[in-house]
């Protein structure tokens, strides 16, 4: 990887978390995404007469990662319905790296090497402890909990698929594009349908937080599936994922979420297996 690869993943880190935190601030969770999906629907649409199109062999990845993306957005508002966004968020995210390390060795066969592997499971180490520090003193919420791991799934899932159809696709622009477009008719479909009549009232309180957190999302899919082309799938998902970190500092900042030396201790071991696996090989 690259320092510009690095410095991209990195931003979409930050981003990500971002546009994570403004979806769990808009209290009306399918108003909120129903925001997010749509903006990103808008921000598609603006973006095809400007960008080449996905090439043909990119399109079943295309199709198959919109349903993918559906159901995640379904999980990850359960997740933020029933969990604190400081374990509901490292929960999700943290279960993505060993998942995409299984998957991108058997479908792009990327395999890693001892030290890859090692930073895999230290920097899943990591994000597990910055999760369960949340529950300290508390019964686990199992709902909320096993939401949060299927939402990962779902992470792990899309970012295979799109990993190999953006390298497909011969234009990362046209893929992210197109696939925001065809994924952002679901969840605005469902919204229209449940509300039946008052769309208008019920999303105009949360319209600008929810269009900046569509903004923030479509800009940190498209610097990941830029870098996808450029180096391999499993230390980019590890790296992304270090907006855990962000995403925790953000819940003790904003929800008023413990954050504490537990979990600084987390962080701090999820940034040596990173460190591993991006030295790796």
């Amino acid at each position: 990887m690259t320092p510009l690869v690095t410095s991209a993943v990195l931003l979409a880190a930050v981003t990500h978390a971002g546009w994570n935190a403004l979806a769990h601030h808009i209290t009306d969770k399918l108003a909120g995404f129903t925001l997010i999906s749509g903006g990103g629907l808008l921000i598609g649409l603006a973006m095809t007469p400007f960008v080449p199109p996905p090439a043909a062999g990119a399109w079943p990845y295309l199709l198959g990662s919109a349903v993918v993306h559906i159901a995640y957005y379904a999980l990850l508002m359960t997740s933020f319905r029933l969990g604190d966004f400081g374990q509901a968020y490292p929960i999700a995210r943290g279960t993505a790296p060993l998942v995409v390390t299984v998957l991108a060795a058997l479908f792009a066969h990327e395999v890693p090497d001892g030290r890859a592997a090692a930073g895999v499971v230290l920097a899943c180490a990591g994000l597990t402890g910055v999760a369960l520090w949340g529950l300290r003193g508390r019964r686990p919420d199992w709902a909320a909990i096993g939401a949060a791991l299927a939402t990962g799934l779902t992470i792990a899932a899309y970012t295979v698929v799109d990993g190999l159809g953006v390298r497909a696709s011969g234009s990362p622009l046209g893929y992210i594009a197109w696939l925001m477009a065809v994924q952002g008719l679901a969840i605005p479909a469902y919204a229209l349908y449940h509300w039946r009549g008052g769309t208008a009232r019920i999303l105009r309180p949360f319209a600008w937080i929810g269009l900046a957190g569509a903004a923030l999302s479509v800009a940190a899919y498209a610097l990941v599936l830029w870098a996808q082309t450029r180096a391999a799938l499993a230390p980019i998902a590890a790296l992304r994922e270090s907006s855990v970190i962000v995403g925790a500092a953000i819940g003790a900042v904003f929800f008023r979420e413990r954050f504490g030396a537990p979990r600084i201790a987390a962080a701090g071991l999820l940034v040596v297996g990173i460190g591993l696996m991006l030295h790796a090989g």
